[in-house]
């Protein structure tokens, strides 16, 4: 509790009135009558004020939280006091991190249970701790201002964007999943899973045709195939320096990692197995392939509170494990971000080892704030001048990928081939 505005001038002014008792006795028992009177204002507004025992007060926090979403969080409180107040309430969220609609003015009414939700936007995954509970309210005469401290300790975890994945599982129940970019095609005659019979076609193989049913229908019968299911997947994530740069407040590592999860959210939901590496120097995360719709909390479990380490990755042990770990066929996808052309040369002399047996996508993640910068319209002279040089690094970045994927790194013959995408993830 302390002494507001309105106090210290009521016992500024009881003070002037000794002023004139220097020329007048009688002006002293004035100010001596009134400085006692302030001080018994004061006293009685203090025995007036409502007490912390009055406040309860409970946080309500989701089970987990989504880094770089707008989370809510709830506040119920009730006051036990006998008449209506008012009071400004503040949370002690986690760093790092941002919130809205705090501080906020809110009503105390007698017996009755009121709440408050505000937002908080965590900016960095793994377990964090809320604390306090702060209550500002001013007493009934305005004299003093009243502080209470609620403590109300809380862990809670902070998962990557999960809140992206509920959202396409939601358009996945509306059938409209085209608005979140999945194109569901189906590829007919590309594998080895017989899908039906059909009528011969001239553009179909000779080794297509069903003889004993082309025999029963008197005409030419054609198989026609499909593409398996239960494919493997594994995806990469590169934990190492390059991913520690922060736009905004995801770091490269961030997107990536939710990229990886909207990614294997939708090959689970194909029927296909998952699994995850994550490596820098060391490998942080191995997680064999799992299947089903009920997996991506295996998933998500178990990388959530990786954090990119400021070490240079280690490719030829990514590429290690990978080999050590999947020994069959499978789609190898590596997330992740190139620094200059000697990273790239490096990567793209590590993953030619996996040339055989599996089949490897790099996608590189672009650098958002050159991208911007490169597409806005010039003011000044050296606003044009900084569009350019960074027009200038995308297109000499770009090159450089180009060049990589040429017949050095490419290879078009047969299933053996790496394929390193231009991916803006």
């Amino acid at each position: 509790m302390t002494p507001r505005l309105q106090l210290l001038l009521s016992v500024l002014a009881a003070g002037l009135l000794y002023i004139p008792a220097c020329f007048s006795s009688s002006w002293a028992v004035v100010g001596n009558v009134a400085t006692v009177l302030v001080i018994l204002l004061a006293i009685i507004d203090w025995l007036r004020s409502p007490a912390l025992s009055q406040m309860e007060v409970d946080r309500k926090v989701g089970r987990v939280l989504s880094v770089g979403a707008r989370n809510p969080i709830t506040i119920e409180y009730r006051w036990k006091g006998r008449s209506n107040w008012q009071a400004e309430l503040h949370d002690e969220p986690p760093h790092p991190g941002a919130f809205d609609g705090l501080p906020a003015v809110v009503p105390l009414v007698p017996g009755r249970w009121l709440k408050l939700v505000y937002h908080f936007t965590p900016a960095r995954r793994g377990n964090i701790t809320f604390q306090s509970i702060h209550w500002r309210a001013r007493s009934p005469w305005g004299f003093w201002q009243l502080h209470w401290l609620i403590p109300r300790p809380m862990t809670t975890k902070v998962y990557p964007d999960v809140q992206a994945i509920r959202g396409v599982e939601l358009l996945a129940r509306q059938n409209r999943l085209a608005e979140s970019g999945v194109r569901m095609t189906r590829l007919h005659g590309k594998g080895s899973a017989f899908d039906r019979l059909r009528e011969y076609r001239r553009e179909d193989e000779f080794r297509s045709i069903d003889w004993k049913a082309s025999a029963r229908q008197e005409s030419l019968i054609a198989r026609e195939y499909t593409i398996e299911k239960n494919q493997t997947i594994v995806l990469v994530l590169d934990s190492g320096r390059s991913m520690c740069h922060a736009e905004g407040v995801a770091t490269h590592f961030d997107r990536a990692l939710n990229s990886a999860l909207l990614l294997a959210y939708t090959a689970l939901r194909q029927g296909d197995h998952v699994g995850l590496l994550a490596c820098s120097s060391k490998v942080q995360a191995s997680i064999p392939p799992v299947r089903g719709l009920r997996s991506i909390d295996t998933l998500i479990r178990n990388i959530y509170d990786i954090e990119p380490e400021y070490t240079s990755t280690d490719y030829q042990l990514m590429v290690d494990e990978l080999r050590r770990r999947y020994r069959k066929r499978a789609l190898v996808v590596v997330l992740t971000y190139a620094l200059d052309d000697v990273h790239l040369e490096q990567m793209a002399r590590q993953f030619r080892r996996l040339r055989s047996p599996h089949l490897v996508i790099c996608a590189f993640l672009s650098p958002e704030s050159l991208v911007k910068q490169a597409e806005s319209v010039p003011q000044t002279d050296q606003q044009a001048f900084e569009i350019a040089a960074a027009a200038d690094l995308l297109q000499g970045h770009r090159k450089t990928l180009r060049d990589l994927t040429g017949p050095t790194v490419l290879s078009a013959n047969g299933d053996n081939a790496i394929d390193i995408a231009l991916t803006n993830v």
